[in-house]
Order: structure tokens, then sequence, then C-alpha cells
């Protein structure tokens, strides 16, 4: 793979437009100190996805500090997660007039906030109510931890990245390699949608999955998933279920919630890695949405490697089939006008 090192920062820098030649690794030289202590804030913490990824996180056993702050019931739910017999320190937050005090000091924010879907809505249809939600909280982000790195679980991520981005800009603090798009719940569905098809072990299956967070601009790239011997017809099946495995699961509560578990799982999972990189941990490599330079999109999710100031370094996707590449041409303009639509929100409000 060959590799393209950037000399200035990626925010000011004109995105290629989308190549069939696409095995390029964008490299960012970043530098800091590995952190003894953290704290991490759950924004949205009460919520359907903020409670059990709360959880979650006070099981790992590496938060110190866990803040978790939402607009009702987070004292509640601190209390009940701070019982748990594992390392760290929790503290609930609640209303507007705590929030900044919950944000202080924070290393990582995940924000799960806003509202989840119901059936026969998209992940677009939430724009108008998360994308205001999303944007008061980068609001106070930019004031109260603007060296934070931004985990990114709001709905539509592919609009709810760039109007974080778009904030922080605004605010003089965006620095692309700590503002990241959740997408490992797209990982986690095609690991196991694999792994159930082929009869492998789960654990033992990579799969790399591009592109964006919504319907067909999730693209999981199958035809690099090692000892798999996919049909057409698999290729084609498992890449729509694993675009629409969202759906699944909206349907199958029957209107009483979306995929909630699952995802608080991979906000968890995602966050400790991004832990584990500020910390010093080499070889930490995990697919999420940032500002990338491989598409015309401004925001792309691919490999990325984690390291001690967020990320440092965006992985190519390697050569691609031809149905991945019609994939990939199809779809970047759809990223980029949901990008666009995101910028032009904190634009006109």
């Amino acid at each position: 793979m060959s590799v393209v090192t950037h000399t200035r920062p990626l925010a000011k820098m004109a995105a290629p437009m989308v190549s069939r030649a696409v095995g390029v690794s964008s490299v960012r030289a970043f530098s800091g100190t590995p952190r003894a202590q953290n704290k991490v804030t759950v924004v949205g913490a009460a919520g359907g996805i903020g409670q059990p990824m709360s959880l979650l996180m006070k099981l790992s056993g590496k938060i110190d500090h866990l803040s978790l702050f939402d607009i009702v019931n987070t004292p509640g739910v601190a209390a009940d997660i701070g019982h748990c017999n594992s390392k760290g320190k929790v503290m609930g937050y609640k209303g507007a007039e705590e929030m900044a005090a919950s944000l202080d000091g924070s290393d990582v924010v995940v924000i799960p906030a806003g509202v989840p879907r119901k059936p026969g809505m998209t992940r677009d249809d939430l724009f108008n109510t998360n994308a205001s939600i999303v944007k008061g909280i980068a609001e106070q982000c930019a004031k109260s931890c603007p060296k934070a790195c931004f985990l990114i679980i709001s709905n539509p991520v592919n609009s709810t990245v760039p109007i974080f981005a778009e904030v922080l800009k605004a605010s003089g603090v965006y620095d692309p390699a700590k503002l990241m798009g959740v997408t490992t719940l797209d990982v986690a569905r095609a690991k196991t949608f694999v792994a159930e098809n082929q009869g492998m072990d789960v654990d033992k299956v990579e799969v790399d999955v591009i592109g964006g967070h919504a319907g067909t601009t999730i693209m999981p790239l199958l035809s690099q998933v090692k000892g798999a011997n996919f049909t057409e017809e698999d290729i084609k099946a498992l890449t729509h279920r694993i675009q629409f495995g969202g759906d699944e699961v909206v349907k199958a509560k029957d209107g009483a919630g979306s995929a909630t578990l699952s995802m608080a799982h991979a906000g968890a999972y995602f966050a400790e890695k991004v832990l584990d990189g500020l910390n010093g941990v080499k070889g930490i490599k995990e697919c999420t949405f940032v500002e990338s330079p491989l598409t015309s999109a401004p925001f792309f999710a691919s490999p990325c490697t984690l390291g001690t100031e967020g990320v440092s370094e965006i992985h190519g996707y390697g050569q691609l089939s031809p149905f991945e590449q019609t994939l990939v041409d199809e779809n970047v303009p759809a990223l980029v006008k949901m990008a666009q639509k995101g910028i032009d929100f904190v634009k006109n409000n």
C-alpha cells in the first residue's frame, strides 16, 4: 500500500475525487504524551443507548472519571451504575445548567443524545430534531472541553458529524483528528452476519466497513474477508442486511425502540479503543467516520489508526471488487449531500 504524507492540516485540504485505484493511506503526524488519568463524559446518558453504554464503560475498568449528563434522570443512573464494583468514579449531571460541569476536563465525550428511530423512519428523518440537539452540545463542548475527542452516535451521523465540525470551526477549536462518527455497529453486524453465513468463529472475522452510517452509504468490504467463500448472492444479501440491520431491530421491537443495546455495546467498545490510543497503546485500528481525503466526500468512514491525539492515520480501503466500487461511486455523492445538509444547518441556524 502506498503512503501519502500530508504536511498541512487535513481540514484545509481539498479531497480528491474517487479513483478506481484506491490503495492510498493518508497519514497525519500528531504527537502527544499518554494520559495517566482520564475523564469520559456521556451526553445523553439517561437514554436507551446512554444507560447500557454507561454501564459497559463502568464495567470496563478503564475509566477513572465517568461523567453522565442528560436533561433528566441522570443522578439516578449515576447512583445505580456507581454501585458496580469496578474501577472509576461516576458522577451524574442533569439540566442545561450542569452541562458545563459535566464536560469540564473531559478527554473523551461520547454523544448518543437525541431521539431514536421508529418504524418507517430513516436515520435522515431524525435530522430536524437531532441537528439542533447536536449543535447545542457542540457549542458547549467548544467552551468546556475543546481538546477532547468527540465520538458522535446521534443520527444521522452522516450529517451530525459535519454539524459538530462546523460549530468547532466557528469557535476556532476544530481538530479533525479528534472528531469521529461511531460506525462500529456496522462493523459488529458485518462480523456477526458473515460468521453466521460462513460458519466461522466470529472472533476471527475481520470486516472493514467504509462510507457512512445510513442505508446504502454503509459499504462492507466482503471481498477482503479472509477465509470466506461467498457466492454472488451471499454478497448481495449480506451487504443489504448489514446496510439495513438497524431496520431489522426497529421492526422486531414493534415500535418500542431502535438498536439501543447493540449500539451501546459498539459505542462502549469504540470509546475504550479511543482511550487505549490516548493512553499510548500501539496498533489500534478501527473503522470510523472522519474528515477524510479518500473521496470527494468531506467525511468518510474507513480504517483509522488511533493514537495519543485521536486519529493518527487514515488508511485507504484497498482494491475493491466491481460490486464494491459501484457502491462507492453511487454513494459518495449522497455523502457529499448529507454533509452539506449539516453544514448548511449550522450556517442558517
